[in-house]
């Protein structure tokens, strides 16, 4: 059975980490984190507020900050995992096109068609004309079929919603009523769309140097600040930690786990000195609507200055919240989240904020 998940507000059980070096400093004070100040380069005009999915039957869309809008097929409420599943996305602005993907779990598709016509041949994935020739037959269509090689359906992708999905995008993007419109045309010039919105900038120091690592008294505390259980799997997992530069560390501490998801709370070590590490947006499975400190990520990773979450909905992985975050020099940075709120088949996700990154 297919679910429809909450996100930010699932359940997991609470657990903890182990300790580290005993030849760094030996404060094990955690102390509150200073207030976030971004360089004005870094700065939105407010909080990251991602946008929110819709459903439309057997289709959810959603669109970001940007402008740029996606919208996915989904597998039955009830019933089999879908054997094929497709999104469209369209680039905002007067000349964004179209682009359609199509995902099959045995084999690669090579084809498109809707009601027993052959649209779009060659591969799984689609741009400019033939993109638009599928949007367009999908738009009145009844059934949605990918080919393979031979021309033989692998897999049907059901239209109901397809065209309100649509609509919807028509909408967001300042289209309805003009001639760039997919379903709700008019006779508005292409020049009537409003421009792709600028994204906001962050700017973030070039992570570097060594990274320091906290004692074992540390990460206990860092533990008992952040209300980790300390039985359990994550109580035998060790504290990473990464150089985000000009001296600072970020410290992952395990401290919960579920079935297919492990959490990790986030300080900054500095000077030997730890501080709850904070974020502007909620992570992880943070309920509500304010960001915590410290800040948890789920199923976290560290590469190059960016922090990576993602919180599933459950073990298939077909529904979550994915984000991406960068330091700015005192706190985590939303650069882009995605999501899927609907347990349904699809493992793809919508992107709904983004953000530009800068090195300073």
């Amino acid at each position: 059975m297919f679910a429809r998940i909450a996100l930010f507000a699932l359940a997991v059980t609470a657990c903890s980490p182990e300790g580290g070096n005993a030849s760094a400093p030996a404060d094990t004070t955690v102390v509150p984190a200073p207030e976030a100040t971004s360089v004005a380069l870094s700065a939105p005009a407010g909080p990251p507020r991602p946008g929110e999915l819709k459903t439309f039957r057997d289709w959810t869309v959603g669109c970001d900050n940007g402008g740029g809008c996606k919208m996915a097929s989904l597998g039955p409420e009830m019933g089999d995992f879908p054997v094929v599943t497709m999104s469209v996305a369209r680039d905002a602005g007067p000349n964004g096109g179209w682009k359609v993907e199509l995902s099959a779990n045995d084999a690669d598709p090579d084809g498109v068609s809707v009601d027993g016509k052959r649209i779009a041949r060659g591969g799984d994935d689609y741009q400019g004309a033939e993109a638009a020739a599928i949007v367009t037959a999908m738009i009145n269509g009844k059934a949605l079929a990918a080919l393979d090689k031979a021309g033989t359906a692998m897999g049907n992708v059901s239209l109901a919603g397809a065209s309100a999905a649509l609509r919807y995008i028509d909408a967001a993007q300042g289209r309805a009523g003009g001639v760039t419109a997919a379903v709700a045309k008019g006779t508005k010039s292409a020049d009537a769309v409003p421009q792709a919105p600028a994204l906001p900038v962050i700017a973030s120091p070039k992570p570097g140097g060594d990274a320091a690592k906290p004692t074992a008294a540390q990460v206990a505390e860092m533990r008992k600040t952040a209300g980790c259980d300390a039985d359990g799997f994550v109580s035998e997992q060790a504290a990473e930690s990464h150089a985000l530069g000009d001296g600072a560390t970020l410290v992952f501490v395990p401290c919960s786990t579920g079935a297919y998801n492990l959490s990790s709370a986030l300080f900054i070590l500095r000077d030997g000195a730890v501080t709850p590490a904070t974020v502007d947006v909620p992570t992880g499975f943070t309920e509500g609507d304010a960001a915590t400190a410290p800040a948890q990520v789920v199923n976290g990773d560290f590469d190059d200055g960016r922090v990576t979450s993602y919180a599933k909905g459950r073990g298939l992985g077909d529904c979550g919240v994915a984000q991406e975050l960068a330091w700015d020099g005192t706190r985590l940075r939303l650069v882009e989240q995605s999501q899927m709120g609907e347990c349904r088949g699809n493992t793809d996700t919508i992107t709904t904020w983004r953000a530009r990154v800068v090195r300073k």
